[in-house]
């Protein structure tokens, strides 16, 4: 393979996690908009309050799209590992998605409905760089290239998900 090809590959392949990572967001985006709206009207619960439920309830269902979705065919060995590194970048998100609504509400009183939701649209969007960098370098890892086609390479030789490598112990 050419290096441009190679460059090529890698670049069709970013674009496709790309999509798959906003779709997911995407989803998460509309959750995330629907609960900070809802707890809005329904309950007397502050703006950044608000906010910062909306985010939780997002990020939960968003981690059950990127590992099964968009991350899929990443490691899954160290779940434990995984979850708590997602925790900790969305958590990271969280703070930066949150704090610049809490900037606009408290620090130059930009709080009407409609200010609060450009805000907050604008704080999801820094965060979401932040977590798509975050996430596909650090939680969502890429299997290493000889196992990845141990695995493949056993699947087709006899049928088994189990990488050769594993029943060799």
């Amino acid at each position: 393979m050419s290096e441009r090809s190679a460059l090529w590959s890698r670049l069709e392949a970013l674009t496709r996690e790309a999509v798959k990572f906003g779709a997911v967001g995407g989803a998460g985006v509309v959750v995330n908009f629907a609960v900070f709206n809802l707890v809005r009207q329904l309950t007397e619960v502050p703006v950044v309050r608000a906010s910062i439920i909306a985010t939780v309830v997002a990020t939960g269902t968003n981690y059950l799209g990127y590992r099964y979705f968009t991350y899929r065919d990443r490691d899954k060995r160290g779940r434990t590992k995984e979850l708590t590194l997602f925790l900790l970048f969305s958590a990271l998100g969280l703070v930066i998605e949150n704090g610049l609504l809490y900037v606009a509400t408290y620090g130059f009183h930009w709080d009407s409905p409609l200010q609060s939701n450009i805000f907050k649209f604008l704080g999801i969007g820094v965060a979401t760089l932040f977590r798509f960098w975050s996430y596909r370098t650090w939680v969502f890892r890429t299997l290493p290239a000889r196992e990845a086609i141990e695995t493949a390479e056993s699947f087709l030789a006899d049928g088994s998900r189990r990488p050769r490598s594993a029943s060799r112990k």
